[in-house]
C-alpha cells in the first residue's frame, strides 16, 4: 500500500509540476508563433511570402484543401492542447500533431478558421518513452528493490533464528548465530545464543549427573546380586525376587541414560524402515507366546539414525506386548504427498482412554490409570524425543475395531 501511494503521489507530482508546465511552455511558444504569423489580418497569403517565411522559420500556412493534401487527416488531435491554445489565442482553436522528427504541430487559429498553420518542433520525440514513464519506472524499481533488500535483510536473521529454535526444540544445540540485522534483531540473537549456551551446559551437567548416579547405583546392585547368588537353595524364592528387582532397577537406569543421551552422537545413514521392522520381528520370534503380523508397503531409503529408530520400534513392540495383547500388527507406508515415512504398531488389547493419550508422552508419567503400566515412565518420552529429532510426530489412537495404535511419521530425506 505504501508503494502504491508513493507511485500515485509521484505520478500526480510529475504530472502537475513537470509534464504540465512543459506542455504549457510549448503551447505558449506555439501561440506566440501563431500571433506572429497572423500579425496582419489577411485571408490569403502570398505564395512568395509563404516560401520566404518557411525558409526563415520552417512555418507553413495552408488552406483547408492544401492541408488535407499535406497529411492533415493523419495528424492526431489533442484535446488538452486544443483547449489550452484556445485560451491563449482568445477563441476556439484546434491542435493536431504528426509524430516524427521533427514533430509537426497543426494549428487552426480562431482568427482565421480557413487556415492551418504548421510549426515544426525538434527534440520532443527523441525518446520512445515519455519522461513521466521513465521517471515512474525508475521510482518503482528503486522502491521495490529497496523494499526487497530491506525485507531480505530483516528476514534472513529471522529465518536463521527460526531454524535454530527448531533445533533447540528437538534437543540439539546449534552453532552460535551470526549477529546481523537491525539493533533489535542483534539483541535477540545475542540473547538466543546465550540461552542456547546455557541449555547446552545444562544438558551436559544433567548427562554427567545421570551417568554418575547410574554408576554409583550399579556398583551396589552388582554386589547385592553376587551376595544373592550365594544364598542356599532353600531360599531360591528370596533370590528370585531380589534378582527380578535388580533387573527392573537396571532397566530403569538404562531408560534414564537413554533419555538423557538422546542419540545425538549417531550419524545419519540410509535406512529402510521395513528392514528395521523385520530385524525387530526376527528378534521376537524366539518368544513362542507372541505373534506379529506384518502389513508392509515398499518404502524408499531415508536418511535417519538407525540405532535410534530401532530403539523406537523395540519400545513400541515391547509396550504392545506388555500392556496390550500377545498378538500385534506392524504396518508401514510411504506418504508421498506429505513426504513422510510412516509405520505403526497395533495391539488388540483394551486400549487407552483418550484423555490419557497426550499425557503419556510426558517424562516420568505412567499409564497405570490406563492399562496398569509399570516402570519409570520414560519409554514414550524417549520415543517422542527420537521421533522429533527426525522431524516427525508420534501419535497414539484407539483402533475402531479395538486395541491401541502407535503411529510414527518421520520426514523423508533423500539419500541422493
Amino acid at each position: 500500500m505504501l508503494l502504491l501511494i508513493n507511485q500515485i503521489v509521484s505520478y500526480l507530482s510529475v504530472t502537475y509540476y513537470f509534464i504540465r508546465p512543459s506542455y504549457q511552455q510549448i503551447n505558449n511558444l506555439l501561440a506566440t508563433q501563431i500571433k506572429l504569423v497572423l500579425i496582419e489580418d489577411r485571408d490569403h497569403f502570398d505564395p512568395e511570402l509563404n516560401r520566404r517565411f518557411y525558409d526563415a522559420t520552417g512555418i507553413r500556412v495552408y488552406n483547408q484543401r492544401q492541408a488535407q493534401l499535406q497529411g492533415l487527416e493523419q495528424a492526431i488531435h489533442y484535446q488538452y492542447l486544443s483547449r489550452e491554445m484556445s485560451l491563449k489565442l482568445g477563441g476556439e482553436a484546434e491542435v493536431r500533431i504528426t509524430p516524427g522528427e521533427p514533430y509537426l504541430f497543426w494549428i487552426k487559429p480562431p482568427q482565421n478558421p480557413n487556415l492551418w498553420i504548421t510549426i515544426p518542433m525538434t527534440g520532443i520525440g527523441e525518446a520512445d518513452i515519455s519522461p513521466l514513464t521513465i521517471y515512474l519506472l525508475v521510482i518503482g524499481v528503486l522502491s521495490v528493490a529497496g523494499g526487497w533488500i530491506f525485507v531480505r535483510r530483516l528476514n534472513r536473521p529471522l529465518k536463521a533464528l527460526q531454524d535454530a529454535a527448531f533445533l533447540v526444540g528437538r534437543g540439539q544445540v546449534p552453532e552460535p548465530l551470526k549477529k546481523e540485522g537491525s539493533t533489535e534483531l542483534i539483541a535477540v540473537t545475542q540473547a538466543f545464543n546465550q540461552m542456547a549456551k546455557g541449555i547446552k551446559q545444562l544438558e551436559d551437567d544433567r548427562a554427567l549427573l545421570t551417568a554418575g548416579i547410574s554408576h554409583d547405583l550399579r556398583t551396589p546392585l552388582t554386589r547385592i546380586r553376587l551376595a544373592t547368588e550365594m544364598l542356599p537353595d532353600s531360599q531360591d524364592w528370596i533370590k528370585d525376587g531380589i534378582v527380578h528387582d535388580i533387573e527392573d532397577m537396571n532397566e530403569i537406569i538404562d531408560q534414564f541414560i537413554d533419555y538423557v543421551r538422546q542419540d545425538q552422537q549417531e550419524t545419519l545413514s540410509a535406512v529402510d524402515i521395513n528392514d528395521l521392522i523385520k530385524e525387530a520381528v526376527q528378534a521376537r520370534n524366539i518368544e513362542e507366546d507372541h505373534a506379529i503380523s506384518l502389513v508392509l508397503k515398499p518404502l524408499p531409503s531415508t536418511l535417519a539414525r538407525r540405532v535410534a529408530l530401532k530403539r523406537v520400534l523395540d519400545n513400541l513392540i515391547e509396550n504392545a506386548f506388555r500392556y496390550g495383547s500377545d498378538r500385534i500388527e506392524i504396518s508401514s507406508a510411504y506418504l508421498k504427498k506429505e513426504q513422510q515415512v510412516y509405520f505403526a504398531v497395533r495391539d488388540f488389547g483394551p486400549g487407552i482412554p483418550d484423555e490419557h493419550m497426550e499425557r503419556l508422552f510426558e517424562p516420568f508419567t505412567q499409564g497405570d490409570k490406563a492399562r496398569g503400566s509399570l516402570g519409570s515412565g520414560l519409554g514414550l518420552a524417549i520415543i517422542k524425543r527420537i521421533v522429533e529429532m527426525h522431524s516427525g510426530q508420534v501419535k497414539l489412537s484407539n483402533h475402531p475395531d479395538g486395541g491401541l495404535v502407535a503411529a510414527v511419521r518421520i520426514a523423508y530425506q533423500s539419500t541422493r
